[in-house]
């Protein structure tokens, strides 16, 4: 607002559509029917290419974000740790080459998110259908003439993450539960933490000088 007693701003800011040089200077979108059409043959043209793998690309793991405010949610990460395929018994160079995305950075901070995407692992492994390198010379693990007669592209997304609904379980409150001190807890354990390496450097010193006074001890 102006200060004190100025005249109000009359600014409307028209869209300039004409333009300086005579150029329209405002976004259309009277193309978007065409646009639609070229995403749609450019999507034909990629299934095509990368026949016959799934046109939605490689499997992901199922991840939790890394912040408080998102860590409730699930998503698609960027790729398997090396202990969940060890855990689902593939090899970590062998990953890639059959549409498995490998992220050696990431780490399993729990057991369940090492045996949820192991199990992921698992599924898409039991449903893979292998083709050989050499039509002529197939490797052991490859599939059969019969099943790759019957493969087909997949398309669409690739294993969803799909949401459990549980069942709320009702607990009655006991008088423990009641006078339970979570804050203290947690401070309590906060501290034994921290203390582990001073108890232990106060634990030594007190061996070594108890040990020093039995020496003493036997020498006089």
């Amino acid at each position: 607002m102006p200060a004190h007693n100025n005249q109000l701003p009359n600014a409307h800011f028209k869209k300039d559509w004409q333009g300086n040089a005579g150029a329209c200077r405002v976004r259309t979108w009277f193309n978007q029917a065409g646009r639609k059409k070229s995403r749609r043959i450019a999507r034909e043209k990629k299934a095509k290419a990368i026949f016959p793998r799934p046109t939605a690309g490689a499997l992901r793991p199922v991840v939790r974000p890394p912040t408080q405010r998102y860590n409730f949610k699930t998503r698609l990460g960027r790729g398997f740790t090396l202990e969940e395929l060890k855990a689902a018994g593939i090899p970590k160079k062998l990953a890639p080459t059959i549409g498995i995305a490998v992220d050696h950075r990431r780490r399993n901070r729990s057991e369940e998110s090492l045996a949820l995407n192991s199990k992921r692992l698992k599924e898409y492994k039991a449903s893979l259908i292998l083709f050989p390198r050499r039509t002529a010379k197939p490797k052991a693990g490859d599939s059969d003439a019969g099943e790759l007669a019957m493969a087909k592209q997949f398309k669409g997304a690739l294993m969803p993450i799909t949401k459990e609904d549980k069942p709320l379980e009702m607990v009655s409150v006991t008088e423990e539960m009641k006078g339970f001190n979570a804050y203290q807890k947690l401070r309590t354990e906060r501290m034994n933490v921290r203390q582990v390496g001073p108890r232990i450097k106060k634990a030594e010193e007190e061996a070594k000088k108890a040990e020093e006074e039995a020496k003493t001890a036997k020498m006089k």
